[in-house]
């Protein structure tokens, strides 16, 4: 996730980051306001479940993508101007070719973000600006054609797969080409449709929790904006720490979904009492927050926090948390490539993750799943099944 510039040097930026072996990550949580009245959680494998409960789909009902390009043309779903979520349109585009180093995967399903939006409405710009333009930036599916260079993959093999800003077609398509350094196995312990929700967000979550506020077993942690789709994680990821983790939700289903994946103290930030609440979940003060929304309750909360205590946020969030004397401010990208998915792997073992879905789409849908986004109050991540 990237700090919301300019377009011209917003699209400068990420082609400097192209060019390392590690890709800054753009705005995998703008976009996310509030946690107040949510809408209904599930997990991909439930599409439908009773209300409010957040189900875990078994490893052993993993869903395949075709292994084989049918024809050298692709269904995707692409904008040929700016727009609307209505110019989000089916197309049927050439499948990308594959260079020497790169890794050609039959989609199963594509994350839908904010960003998303944001560069359909062209207010964001990054990568090709060519119509049609397939959108989309991070998925999961099945290996069906490597590049000579690469030996890591072969066919058939289960991937995830996170690339910004590239000039070989967007994820929201049946093929994808991205380069082996941005692609890694999925985790066994994940659906193919769970994998696809969670590779930017996943990146974003954990780096927050790991490489910016170094949480540990002695620290007590609040998530601020705790069920969207990066929060929801984050909050995992923490308690796998050890440490004592407080959340934000509205009442409701997003407070029932935080306690479903494991969370037990979790406020209300709106509310009359939530300085209150927040200091019976922490008498001692807090240590770190992380923040996934900007304003006056985290203002509030930030109040709260120890000496020297620290604050991080990924670039992008809305208002940006004034600087204070004696509170350390953290405003971070997420990192991808190779190394990063692979650690976010081990993380998802290690924490029995379980990915939280506002809803699932086909691509046929897509314009729909960008109307729902733009809504907001979004619990967990929106996705498009492409098969």
């Amino acid at each position: 996730m990237a700090t919301k510039k300019k377009k011209a040097r917003s699209s400068g930026s990420k082609k400097r980051a192209s060019k390392s072996s590690k890709k800054r990550v753009s705005k995998p949580s703008s976009g996310k306001r509030r946690t107040a009245r949510k809408t209904r959680a599930t997990t991909a494998r439930n599409r439908k479940p009773t209300p409010g409960r957040v189900k875990k789909a078994p490893a052993a009902t993993k869903k395949t993508a075709a292994k084989k390009a049918p024809a050298p043309t692709m269904k995707a779903a692409a904008i040929d101007k700016y727009g609307p979520p209505e110019v989000l349109t089916i197309h049927s585009v050439p499948v990308p070719k594959v260079g020497p180093k790169d890794v050609l995967i039959s989609l199963l399903a594509a994350g839908v973000g904010i960003w998303d939006a944001q560069i359909r409405k062209g207010e964001y710009s990054v990568g090709s600006n060519r119509f049609p333009r397939v959108l989309g930036s991070d998925g999961a599916g099945v290996v069906v054609e490597v590049g000579k260079d690469v030996d890591r993959f072969k066919e058939g093999d289960r991937v995830w797969a996170y690339e910004w800003g590239s000039s070989n077609s967007g994820f929201y398509a049946e093929y994808v080409a991205p380069n082996a350094k941005d692609v890694a196995n999925a985790p066994d312990e994940l659906t193919l449709i769970e994998a696809g929700a969670a590779a930017v967000t996943g990146l974003t979550a954990l780096q927050g929790v790991d490489d910016h506020l170094k949480i540990e077993k002695s620290d007590t942690i609040l998530v601020f904006g705790a069920t969207g789709a990066v929060g929801s994680l984050a909050v995992q990821f923490a308690k796998r720490t050890g440490a004592h983790v407080v959340a934000t939700g509205s009442p409701g289903r997003a407070e029932t979904t935080l306690h479903e994946i494991g969370i037990e103290q979790v406020f209300d930030s709106r509310a009359a009492d939530a300085a209150e609440r927040l200091r019976s979940f922490a008498p001692g003060g807090l240590t770190a927050i992380l923040a996934f929304a900007g304003g006056d309750d985290l203002e509030q909360c930030i109040d709260q926090l120890v000496a020297d205590g620290r604050v991080a946020y990924p670039n992008g969030i809305e208002p940006e948390p004034r600087k204070r004397p004696k509170v350390r401010m953290i405003p971070y990208d997420a990192v991808g490539g190779r190394a990063q998915l692979e650690r976010l792997n081990r993380a998802v073992a290690e924490s029995r993750l379980k990915v939280v879905i506002e809803k699932v789409y086909n691509l046929e849908q897509a314009a729909e799943a960008h109307a729902r986004i733009e809504q907001g109050h979004v619990v967990g991540r929106i996705v498009l099944e492409i098969r």
